[in-house]
């Protein structure tokens, strides 16, 4: 399932970056199990030389919840009314809870009143947004976004009008910011990083996210350029494959070091910040499983005994670099009824395959470990050692 951030806007900072500051919070799979509601562990996927340019817009810090979920605020409407919104690589739309709706979903949420804004201007032209867990509709509707300090105009956004379910009931966000490719956009909106670049409003038509680990604040996601206080070391580039998701190509795969055959002919993977886990084409998902020695669990999950010594390393070769993961970024430590258990973070896809090649996620948990760098300009993602 796709997971979700926040940001909190930080302007006029000395180093001339615009931050927005992501938090964490629980995920819906969380939320909704501690209320008795399992969902499958599947994810729907629905993104060297040194940086030449510093960000411009910067929210910082998002919020971060249980490493699952960051999301950040953003303003919308004259005057400015704020919503925590979802940074999401995976989709395409802006749209945010709205006084059209009255679902409990939206009524739980900050709603947007867009009649109290003097530079709201409506259409009659109607969406309907699935995502992985949970759906709603909505009407489009134009105005002023700023994101970080930096203010879009006429900014094409989806109102919600029904929000079915429980999904974005217990969500903390309220709405989602999608920064994928425009192809992807439902209702054939401009996303708000396109408008961004044709508004000329960025130094360089990139931005890039830093998540934190183990509960802790800092998260940020930065237009305009990259934070060079988030990574160490060179940013290692590879080609975009396909213009919707953000989507790469995967020379290779490794078990401590000892090379599979699994992308041997090439794999492709989506760079996706609003997926919490890593997800793994379900035809590797049973050998990973017994190379990490993962039990299967009543909910479709997988976990390991907490004291298991010597979790095996994974590594990406990702346009000739080896990106690897430690068992530390896929094993995550849950407490539930005072008993304390160890979860793989590891979810296999059932997106079909990209080109005949098998297809991964990059969620959060690969996100952690790695700066990641969306460049607009030369169609590349970037990724370098987080600090």
């Amino acid at each position: 399932m796709k997971c979700l951030f926040i940001l909190l806007v930080c302007v006029g900072l000395s180093d001339g970056l615009i931050r927005v500051p992501l938090q964490r919070l629980k995920s819906i799979r969380q939320q909704l199990g501690e209320k008795g509601v399992r969902l499958p562990l599947s994810d729907p996927a629905l993104k060297y030389e040194p940086y030449k340019f510093l960000a411009s817009a910067v929210v910082d810090p998002m919020a971060n919840y249980a490493d699952t979920t960051y999301y950040g605020s953003i303003a919308i409407g004259t005057p400015p009314q704020t919503f925590q919104v979802l940074f999401d690589t995976g989709s395409a739309n802006l749209w945010v809870d709205s006084d059209y709706c009255n679902t409990q979903a939206c009524n739980a949420h900050t709603k947007f009143n867009h009649t109290s804004s003097s530079t709201y201007s409506s259409t009659s032209q109607t969406f309907y947004l699935p995502y992985g867990s949970g759906s709603l509709y909505g009407i489009f509707g134009y105005d002023t976004v700023n994101v970080g300090g930096t203010v879009i105009k006429k900014q094409m956004l989806g109102l919600s009008t029904n929000e079915p379910g429980q999904n974005f009931l217990v969500a903390q966000f309220d709405g989602i910011l999608g920064l994928s490719y425009p192809s992807l956009s439902v209702g054939q909106a401009t996303p708000v990083m396109d408008n961004m670049m044709k508004q000329g409003l960025l130094e360089y038509n990139a931005f890039a996210f830093y998540l934190s680990r183990n509960g802790q604040q800092g998260s940020e996601v930065a237009f305009g350029g990259v934070d060079n206080t988030k990574y160490q070391g060179q940013i290692y580039w590879t080609p975009v494959t396909s213009q919707t998701y953000w989507q790469i190509e995967i020379k290779g795969f490794s078990i401590n070091n000892q090379e599979t055959d699994w992308c041997s002919q090439g794999c492709q993977a989506i760079v996706d910040t609003g997926t919490s886990f890593l997800t793994c084409p379900q035809q590797y998902m049973g050998y990973l499983m017994q190379a990490i020695g993962a039990q299967a669990d009543q909910f479709g999950g997988y976990s390991v005994d907490c004291n298991a010594n010597n979790l095996p390393t994974f590594a990406f070769n990702i346009n000739g670099m080896n990106l690897s993961l430690p068992s530390s970024s896929y094993i995550m430590v849950q407490n539930q009824g005072g008993y304390q258990f160890c979860m793989v973070a590891i979810s296999s896809t059932y997106l079909p395959s990209q080109n005949g090649q098998p297809l991964w996620i990059l969620g959060d948990v690969f996100l952690r470990e790695y700066y990641s760098v969306y460049d607009r300009t030369n169609n590349q993602v970037g990724f370098a050692k987080a600090i």
